[in-house]
């Protein structure tokens, strides 16, 4: 099915209706990027756990920081 289709269909039904599709939309969506970024994590951990390069300005952040005017 066509976007142009399933605004077609849409736009045919109620208010409340086309307003429940799109809250079900986004939800579906925003599980999806949050499962996303859940892989990305879980692939890099051990990288992080382990490669010192990946964090050494870490050392950092322990630092004062003074803003130059």
């Amino acid at each position: 099915m066509t976007t142009a289709a399933i605004l077609k269909e849409l736009n045919k039904l109620p208010l409340t209706e086309r307003l429940l599709v799109v809250e079900k939309t986004l939800k579906t969506i925003r599980q999806g990027n949050a499962h996303t970024l859940s892989e990305a994590v879980e692939s890099l951990y051990n990288d992080y756990k382990t490669d010192k390069e990946l964090t050494i300005f870490t050392k950092l952040d322990a630092a004062t920081f003074y803003e130059a005017r």
